[in-house]
């Protein structure tokens, strides 16, 4: 069973930069690779009232492609470090607009919609709150 843990929300005023993390465990530790670098991974993000939005996301692969929500592209960077099983998200140019609970996902198959569909990834972090203030 894998685990996502995201760190790094908090406040940051608009204009700024913030960068998110997450790293991917197992619940029972094992000698096993949990493939990481097999895996889509990436971040969602959702406010009240509103559905999860797709925000960035990294595919597999030496030459991964990223993917990115329209509203976020130019200014959000996806990237992932397979060897210590983490992705990161560098915000900058933030927008009030950015606020959100930002969660870090990842998937190894099953249902597909596309990289910026929730119903896509089957693992989810329990979500980190980054608030953008005016």
């Amino acid at each position: 069973q894998v685990q996502l843990v995201e760190s790094g929300g908090g406040s940051v005023q608009t204009g700024g930069s913030h960068n998110l993390s997450c790293v991917a465990t197992t619940r029972t530790p094992t000698n096993n690779e949990i493939g990481w670098n097999m895996a889509y991974v990436g971040w969602f993000r959702q406010t009240a009232g509103k559905e999860r939005e797709g925000v960035a996301v990294s595919a597999p692969g030496r030459n991964g492609r990223t993917f990115y929500a329209d509203s976020v592209q130019g200014r959000f960077t996806v990237s992932r470090d397979n060897s210590k099983k983490m992705v990161y998200l560098q915000m900058n140019t933030l927008k009030p607009e950015d606020s959100a609970v930002y969660y870090c996902v990842a998937r190894w198959g099953g249902k597909w919609d596309g990289p910026l569909a929730p119903i896509s990834y089957g693992h989810w972090g329990h979500g980190t709150q980054v608030t953008v203030t005016s």
